[in-house]
Formats: C-alpha cells, sequence, structure tokens
C-alpha cells in the first residue's frame, strides 16, 4: 500500500450512530481535482429549479438540481419526476472511483447546486421505493463547506452534524434511509457555491 493510500484510509471515519452506516472521507478528491470538477460541472450541467407544493402552497426548490444516469432510470421525490440525461465522461470517472473502491453500483446521480447559504435541503430520506431497501448513496461535495444534519427518525433528539469538506465522500448505507433524516440548513453565514453529487441506484 502506498503512502497516499495509506493516508486516505487512516482518514476515513465511521459515523458512530444507532442503526446507521455512515462513513465519511474527507479527502475523496483533492483540493485541485474538487475545484477543477465543480469548474466545469458548474459551467456545463444543464441545470433546473422545480416547483415544490409545501402544504398545498407552491414554492420555488431552494436551489438547483440535475438527474444524469441511464435511459429510463427517471427518479421521483417531492412530487417531482426528473428524467436523466446520459452520464458525461466526467461522471463517469467520479462514479467508476467509487464503485471501485467501495465494491457498489450505481446509474444514476442526482446533482444539487447550492447558490449561496440561503439554498438548502430539508428534513428528508432517501427511502423513495425505486431505491430499493437499504440503499447505498455516495455523496461527494465540491468548493464550499457546508453543514450536514442527522436526526433519528424515533427520537429527533438524537441528532449529529458533520461539515463535509470539499472534496469528500459522504457513503450512507445499511438502515440509514429507514431510520435516519438529513438536511443541509440554511445559513446567513457568506458562503461561496457548492455542487454535490449523489450517485445511487434505481431498480
Amino acid at each position: 500500500m502506498d503512502l497516499f493510500s495509506s493516508l486516505e484510509f487512516q482518514q476515513e471515519q465511521l459515523l458512530e450512530l444507532p442503526e446507521a452506516d455512515i462513513l465519511y472521507v474527507p479527502n475523496f478528491l483533492s483540493a485541485e481535482e474538487a475545484a477543477h470538477y465543480f469548474t466545469i460541472f458548474q459551467k456545463d450541467i444543464h441545470w433546473q429549479q422545480d416547483d415544490i407544493k409545501i402544504f398545498g402552497k407552491t414554492y420555488q426548490q431552494p436551489r438547483l438540481t440535475a438527474l444524469y444516469g441511464e435511459k429510463d432510470k427517471s427518479y421521483r421525490y417531492s412530487n417531482i419526476t426528473m428524467h436523466p440525461e446520459p452520464f458525461t465522461a466526467l461522471l463517469l470517472e467520479i462514479k467508476s472511483r467509487i464503485e471501485k473502491k467501495w465494491n457498489t453500483t450505481f446509474n444514476v446521480v442526482l446533482l444539487n447546486l447550492y447558490r449561496d447559504g440561503s439554498d438548502s435541503n430539508g428534513w428528508h430520506s432517501d427511502d423513495e421505493k425505486e431505491l430499493g431497501t437499504n440503499p447505498v448513496i455516495a455523496s461527494v461535495s465540491l468548493r464550499a463547506k457546508r453543514i450536514f444534519q442527522l436526526r433519528n427518525k424515533a427520537n429527533k433528539k438524537l441528532r449529529h452534524k458533520v461539515e463535509l469538506n470539499a472534496g469528500s465522500l459522504l457513503l450512507m448505507k445499511g438502515t440509514t434511509q429507514e431510520c435516519w433524516q438529513h438536511q443541509i440548513p440554511k445559513t446567513k453565514k457568506a458562503v461561496n457555491p457548492r455542487i454535490n453529487l449523489t450517485f445511487r441506484y434505481i431498480h
């Protein structure tokens, strides 16, 4: 094992939470790689802003999104149905690195662009039926750091938070989605834009 691989392994952090299997890798991508990917994705990804309904009222989703993946693997959440565009070469590059290291398979990636601190993603679980039982979700963060919060569904006082670095990977497996919710809250701090890539497998 070379020095870089040893360093990467040492920095992997398994979050000690009940009924969860969450691995945080702060340096999955180098700073140079993360900056390179961010610049290209911000410019070349076909971003969209969908409307969502909350208690009968319609609002613009507080972030931009895009779906890329295999043909006909549409994804539905919060009454939004997204149809994928084909994987780009760079998305496939990142996907392959995750799949080889953690022996898993993905066929779509949902991308989120948080333009500033007022963009957010409220409490939710990635538990849509097309993801199946105990889905594996791999989230790669680019550019700005943001706080990722978790709370237990049965005991909402049981919470945890992680500051997601640029170039980091958060890998959620097992009963995490069944037993926990997560969010990216708004912040009044001045923050740069952030892109995250959430790889998943749609059955």
